[in-house]
């Protein structure tokens, strides 16, 4: 799953001198989908109108986008709020009876350029969402630049054929398809071409990349193909991958290529058999264990992000104790930790819930055991020298995606050296070298 910020609250806020503001929550796969809403709107005469991209990964998702669309209504009375994203797609209706919303697009709709000009032009259905699950293709949308960002997103993969039944989000994606290589390798072609030095490969489910294309390419055989087209591509990132999927091309790239980042994020969450198979996920600990041990042999400085849920249905102190342990046992660096939320219409919220207080304290020892991972990640990195990508002035992220605070000249998107001689509880601290 496309991984979503630990809080739900928007990654951007951006207004356009010429198209609406944008207001993105939820993964990395959205604030791509904004990118490409951004250039379908620019010029059509939406320019007094506020777009919200909605998450629905958690009920505390839903419920922030609510709260923004009723805080742009009173900052702005005059513009059309117009909805989408996976909320607008799973409930839409409850969108539109909103007296703040003008409009609901669905996930499918809110890709097509003429939503926007049938918008702007005043045929104003409320409500465009079809059926997201008779959707069979993804488009490669060419996205020549990501608005304020020094890195680039690429989507290479839209929706999930599994369902977990913790998980509400194939009703706001659909089924899996994938994006053709030769889209990818010219949409990726054309960032360099414009200055990016990185770019993220994000989807819903990436690692299953492929099963719906000719011939089935593996996330690993794509990758192979962008990094020996694009020899000028100086990093390449995967966001959040389900390790029991990755396949032996991603192997070898792990092994042998620099420019795949050392930096994998895991779709585990959680670290307990039973529970695993009460989520339907498809892995055991034993399995996830293995794969870390696999990729550190063969890139030993590589580190490991990973989603953890505390307190599903059913989970006990012995089985949360299991999830605890799995941070030390797959040697994780950065943990996202979600206290789990029941999703109305899925198989888990039918299932015995934990107590309330007892979620949010197993989610408190979580954060605390990821706390001290990070802290032991960053005195590794004391006095050394570390390639930084440069997000804005004074503020960049190391190889491994390590936040680094510095002092001298940066340019935004530009890589350079700081030398590394202090850190704080969550960042680097450093000169430009």
């Amino acid at each position: 799953m496309s991984t979503p910020s630990e809080t739900p609250t928007p990654l951007e806020i951006k207004e356009d001198q010429d198209g609406p503001k944008f207001l993105t929550f939820g993964c990395r796969l959205n604030t791509y989908e904004s990118e490409v809403m951004r250039d379908h709107t620019k010029g059509v005469g939406l320019d007094n109108a506020v777009i919200v991209n909605t998450c629905a990964v958690t009920n505390e998702a839903v419920r922030q986008a609510r709260q923004a669309i009723r805080r742009a209504r009173r900052e702005t009375p005059n513009a059309r709020i117009i909805v989408t994203g996976c909320a607008a797609q799973i409930d839409p209706d409850s969108f539109a009876k909103m007296d703040e919303v003008d409009a609901v697009l669905g996930n499918e709709e809110k890709l097509q350029a003429n939503s926007f000009l049938k918008l702007a032009n005043g045929q104003n259905e409320k409500v465009r969402v079809n059926d997201i699950m008779s959707v069979t293709e993804t488009a490669g949308h060419l996205v020549q630049g990501m608005e304020g960002r020094a890195r680039a997103f690429v989507q290479i993969q839209n929706g999930c054929d599994h369902r977990c039944t913790f998980c509400i989000i194939p009703y706001g994606r659909g089924n899996s398809r994938s994006v053709p290589a030769g889209e990818v390798v010219t949409q990726i072609r054309a960032l360099v071409e414009n200055g990016y030095n990185e770019v993220v490969l994000t989807g819903v489910d990436i690692t299953s990349y492929g099963a719906d294309l000719p011939g089935t390419p593996s996330l690993g055989n794509l990758c192979t193909r962008v990094l020996k087209l694009i020899p000028e591509l100086t990093r390449l990132r995967l966001s959040s991958i389900d390790s029991i999927e990755a396949d032996p091309a991603l192997m070898r790239l792990i092994a042998e290529e620099e420019r795949l980042m050392p930096h994998l994020h895991l779709s585990l969450q959680a670290g307990d058999n039973m529970i695993l198979k009460r989520m339907k996920r498809r892995h055991t600990r034993e399995d996830a264990i293995a794969f870390c041990q696999e990729a550190r042999a063969l890139r030993p400085d590589m580190v490991f992000g990973a989603d953890i849920i505390a307190g599903f249905p059913t989970e006990t102190e012995e089985m949360f104790e299991n999830s605890l342990r799995l941070v030390e046992e797959c040697d994780l660096t950065w943990l996202h930790v979600f206290p789990y939320s029941a999703r109305p219409g899925t198989p888990a919220a039918r299932m015995p819930q934990v107590d309330g207080r007892a979620i949010k304290e197993r989610a408190t020892r979580l954060r605390t055991k990821g706390a001290q991972a990070l802290s032991a990640h960053l005195d590794l990195i004391q006095n050394t020298t570390q390639s930084v990508l440069v997000e804005k002035p004074g503020i960049g992220r190391t190889r491994h995606f390590t936040p680094v605070h510095f002092t001298g000249a940066g340019e935004a998107g530009k890589l350079i050296t700081v030398a590394i001689s202090d850190k704080t509880d969550t960042v680097l601290k450093g000169a430009a070298v």
